[in-house]
């Protein structure tokens, strides 16, 4: 790449300290709905695997204290050359080093511990499953992963349940009200998975469903005996056809024996054949990392921060948002919503705080999820929820009959074994929604979503022509 470059031909685009020169051609990936992905904060030695423009890396270096040296990779000419452009643009040459390489190499050439990054970044376009071997051998004991999947498709909507199983060593729940929490859990099981076998193992700090993607930032150390603990950190779940109940059953235990640990095989299925609810059968998903998913004291200090930065960040109304609503999920995996408890049974669908003062008036605990505006995680079984929708269908009788629904007769025809209390309690509605916090996202812009991939130089006209006048005279 030349030193020097006509500023004219690249638009400029701002976020946060850095300003990149993007090409008026298009022909490096950006994507501005990816905004708030790139506001974060991370570490001392950084490899941004999977650059492309590299503004990640130049914010990186504008935005973070202390950082020794951020390799900024691309296997790409055109995000090479622009990451030099950028970084010449931005005076961050004494931080940001431009390379061209293959991901998986750059990664696999550092495993050793003295090389090792403190903080790796992997952004792909689409799944980061093929990066995740070298990713959790080339990051610092004690260090970051920071990892971003857009393949929704495959971790979601259980219509490419191969494709998932290809990537990620799991099987999602087709059309669950969760699916974007599993999505994530599935993810973190890979990860955990790709670790062990190197004796490592992974602490969640923060999981994001995101728009169109999601992200997670997971800490990874040497730990043999940590290791151990995976097949009670892994699960399988049961998902009924019918009524949307679930139950999950992890593929170990571990039981204490005085001051040591066994472990051993779990037991199971922990359910019938068929569903004790409605008596439909059963899906099975999994396996996925069912321990926590977030770390609530690392969540506690990125709320603090973000709160501090409001200049500093642009999305940081959301930021605020999002992670305050973290921060009151229960630690538990998956969760109802009150639109498929209704559904299912034709109903009238019951006001979130209504439905949760129930739960919460029965002795339960019980919150709303970052993933699903209308999420209702609890720790109550499946069979008080549904003792709460039929209270719920007594008070609001169903305006015709469904004898058509064998699921809405079987659920109905037993009652309840109490009286659901709909008294609106006063932990019913998250300090989220008291203060009026931007807790979920509407779409940004027209046809937003994923971007294309980056498109190659192609020829210029001039050039097509000319060949395909040759082409004619050479047929004459």
């Amino acid at each position: 790449m030349s030193e020097e470059f006509n500023i004219d031909d690249y638009n400029t685009i701002t976020e946060g300290a850095a300003t990149i020169l993007f090409p008026k051609a298009n022909d490096v990936f950006y994507n501005p709905i990816q905004h708030f992905n790139l506001d974060d904060k991370l570490g001392i030695t950084i490899l941004e695997a999977l650059a492309a423009s590299g503004l990640r890396s130049i914010r990186y270096a504008k935005e973070i204290g202390n950082v020794k040296k951020i390799l900024s990779n691309d296997m790409s000419d055109e995000a090479v050359d622009s990451i030099k452009r950028n970084v010449k643009y931005n005076k961050v040459e004494n931080i940001v080093i431009p390379n061209k390489g293959d991901a998986m190499m750059v990664m696999y050439e550092n495993r050793d511990p003295f090389k090792r990054f403190d903080v790796i970044d992997l952004d792909p376009y689409g799944s980061a499953s093929p990066f995740l071997d070298g990713a959790v051998q080339s990051v610092s004991d004690g260090g970051l992963l920071c990892i971003t999947c857009t393949d929704m498709a495959v971790l979601c909507s259980g219509g490419q349940t191969e494709a998932c199983w290809a990537k990620y060593g799991g099987v999602p729940i087709p059309n669950s009200p969760y699916c974007h929490e599993m999505a994530l859990r599935i993810l973190l099981h890979a990860v955990q998975t790709s670790a062990a076998r190197y004796r490592r193992t992974i602490v969640p700090l923060l999981s994001c469903s995101i728009d169109f993607y999601i992200r997670v930032f997971v800490k990874v150390y040497t730990s043999a005996s940590k290791v151990k603990q995976a097949a009670s950190k892994s699960s399988i779940v049961y998902h009924c056809t019918g009524c949307k109940s679930f139950a999950t059953n992890p593929l170990g235990r571990c039981q204490k024996n005085g001051t040591s640990t066994i472990y051993k095989v779990n037991v199971g299925p922990n359910v019938d054949s068929k569903c004790n609810i409605c008596g439909s059968r059963y899906h099975v998903g999994g396996p996925f990392y069912s321990d926590p998913i977030h770390d609530p004291e690392f969540v506690k200090e990125m709320l603090e921060h973000v709160k501090k930065s409001e200049d500093k960040y642009k999305t940081h109304k959301r930021m605020i948002g999002m992670l305050t609503v973290i921060s009151e999920e229960l630690p538990l995996p998956f969760f109802y919503t009150s639109s498929t408890l209704a559904s299912t049974l034709r109903c009238n669908v019951p006001p979130l705080v209504t439905l949760c003062s129930a739960i919460l008036n029965k002795g339960y605990k019980v919150s709303i999820s970052h993933t699903n505006c209308m999420a209702i995680k609890t720790d109550a079984s499946p069979e008080v929820i549904w003792d709460i929708m039929r209270c719920w269908v007594k008070k609001n009788p169903l305006t015709k009959k469904h004898n058509d629904s064998e699921v809405v007769t079987k659920i109905l025809k037993i009652e309840p074994s109490f009286e659901a209390d709909f008294t609106i309690h006063k932990d019913a509605n998250p300090t989220s929604r008291k203060i009026k916090l931007v807790r979920f996202q509407e779409n940004p812009t027209k046809y937003w979503g994923p971007k294309s991939r980056p498109k190659k130089r192609k020829e210029s006209d001039s050039n097509k022509d000319d060949k395909a006048q040759k082409i004619q005279k050479t047929s004459k």
